[in-house]
């Protein structure tokens, strides 16, 4: 028995680390479920033929759990399908899980009894666990709304504007972040000028797009939650992380929507060949960008990623999957924005925790405007200028803001 959970454990890892990188939600876990059911059906096959207490009933797991994988590697059905399953699974795993219960009391003795006990528990917390993630997902409320929905046709953006004035400023979070990112910067902005935040489509509030976004989607979606909320520009846009990528690849597309940009820390289009660790994260990225539909599925997303109630959700991760793996060709998009012009512009860095050539990959990001300003704060951190740090990055804005209005240089 002890062979048959290894050998299981252990298909299971490998198709999850083959699938996961580049599969669907639904080939990821019909993967691990198929891997699963081998394991119970070589634990059924080496009882009938090495112990005095054969359990062919074992041959039931394997079969549920085998079948159902195979359906789901094989056919791959859609997100609407799958959380539609979300319903149905938990309470037939469970179903199984008593049943397999009440086998395991008429038919195996000994300390077999425990170790398959053990692992039907084990299916009946994930039923359990399953089944919440079901209901808290369908009653989740998400972010606390301080805008709302704007329709840009047939499908809507989460808007959230404060203060008045011009230029208005436009914020945009990172990779797998969304408006909450600025809930600090966005009151300080706010008694100055119209200051906006929004989320991305399949993030926070917003619906999700129909196919996963590369940076053109991604700026003309922004464009057109703007012109559809009627914000007038040209705007001063601000990108934290990955938000700077898309962000040039947006003052390429609309340069008359551009007044001034602020990047903060922004995320070098030159990743991949400037930050000699770099392909390697982006690897982990995508693995756990993969692996996270099916672990929201059953309520570990949150422990294993410290993500919370609201960013757990299965349609959460495949927003987050579906960013990590159109990141390269965002990237691409954005190394061939060469110039911006005269467009005010600073680069706010962080000293400290950064990767090996992020010093430099962020200077090399001046030559992007000939009125750009490269400025480091030696203490902080990747995540600290949106916190602890963010009075610098409001600085910041604040000083392109009194450029765009004033023409004055940026000190």
């Amino acid at each position: 028995m002890v062979a048959s959970i290894l050998v299981g454990g252990a298909l299971a890892l490998i198709f999850a680390l083959v699938t996961a990188p580049d599969g669907s939600e639904p080939l990821v876990t019909g993967s691990v479920l198929l891997a699963f059911g081998l394991g119970w059906a070589l634990m059924a096959w080496l009882t009938t033929r090495f112990s005095g207490q054969p359990q062919r009933w074992l041959y039931v797991p394997a079969a549920s759990l085998g079948g159902v994988g195979a359906v789901l590697a094989v056919l791959r059905p859609g997100p609407a399908f799958m959380d539609l399953l979300g319903w149905l699974w938990p309470l037939a795993l469970a179903g199984l899980a008593i049943w397999m219960f009440v086998q395991l009391r008429r038919e195996l003795r000994g300390s077999g009894r425990w170790l398959v006990g053990g692992l039907t528990a084990v299916l009946l917390l994930i039923a359990a666990a399953g089944a919440a993630m079901t209901v808290a997902a369908a009653s989740a409320s998400g972010p606390a709304a301080q805008g709302g929905l704007v329709d840009i046709g047939g499908r809507g953006l989460y808007l959230a504007c404060t203060g008045s004035g011009s230029p208005a400023v436009v914020l945009q979070a990172g990779a797998g972040g969304d408006s909450r990112a600025w809930k600090t910067i966005q009151p300080t902005i706010a008694t100055n000028t119209t200051v906006c935040a929004y989320d991305r489509a399949g993030r926070g509030r917003s619906d999700d797009a129909p196919a996963p976004q590369d940076g053109n989607a991604i700026a003309r979606d922004l464009h057109d939650l703007l012109t559809k909320a009627g914000i007038s520009g040209p705007y001063v846009v601000v990108g934290h992380s990955s938000g700077g990528p898309y962000l040039r690849v947006y003052a390429a597309t609309y340069p008359a929507d551009v007044a001034g940009m602020v990047l903060v820390d922004p995320q070098p289009a030159t990743a991949f060949t400037a930050l000699p660790d770099y392909p390697s994260i982006y690897d982990f990225l995508k693995l756990s960008g993969g692996l996270a539909p099916s672990l929201a599925r059953i309520g570990l997303l949150g422990p294993l990623f410290g993500v919370g109630p609201t960013d757990a959700t299965a349609a959460v991760a495949r927003s987050y999957r579906d960013e990590i793996r159109m990141l390269p060709t965002a990237l691409d998009q954005a190394n061939r924005v060469t110039s911006i012009g005269d467009v005010p512009l600073i680069i706010l860095s962080a000293g400290t925790g950064s990767q090996r050539g992020w010093a430099e990959a962020q200077e090399a990001q001046v030559g992007l405007s000939t009125k750009a300003v490269h400025r480091t704060l030696p203490n902080a951190t990747h995540e600290s200028l949106l916190d602890g740090d963010s009075a610098s990055t409001a600085q910041a804005i604040l000083d392109v803001i009194a450029a765009v209005r004033d023409g004055v240089p940026l000190p």
